[in-house]
């Protein structure tokens, strides 16, 4: 994906995807969530590569979902934190882990409870104008005006 070409895109979707669309990117923003900040313990949970890490930290930081921030001098060590944009998209996360879990489901899977709760959280996807779960109401699609 080309994301020069989709950051102009007027679909929403496709511009999202080009700055966290890869699984990798994806995973990292999970363990953002989960608090890992350093690039140890991110190289360590994920099993990967020290270089594809070191990319996908750049661009996760330069599409400003995560901040890279000096916590040692002597030796030079960054973290990074999850910025508001980074914040927000925790709820994208649940929902494609709603969807793996009904559809690619089977075996031992993690679960996300509430911490005062205790209970399982489930997430759906809910429009806030008619509070109808997305995907059982019809929709249309209405490109912007090219005026």
């Amino acid at each position: 994906m080309d994301s020069d070409k989709t950051y102009d895109d007027p679909c929403p979707i496709a511009r999202s995807l080009s700055c966290a669309g890869d699984a990798w990117s994806l995973l990292i923003l999970r363990d953002a969530h989960a608090g890992l900040t350093r690039f140890d313990q991110f190289r360590k949970n994920l099993g990967i590569a020290p270089t594809i890490l070191t990319r996908r930290l750049a661009a996760l930081t330069e599409e400003g979902l995560l901040e890279k921030r000096r916590y040692s001098e002597h030796p030079p060590r960054d973290e990074y934190l999850l910025t508001p944009a980074g914040q927000d998209f925790l709820p994208v996360l649940f929902i494609i882990g709603a969807w793996g879990r009904q559809h690619r489901g089977g075996g031992k899977l993690v679960r996300f409870l509430d911490a005062e709760t205790g209970t399982e959280i489930k997430a759906v996807a809910v429009d806030e104008v008619t509070g109808a779960k997305i995907g059982t109401r019809p929709m249309r699609i209405v490109l912007p005006d090219d005026s």
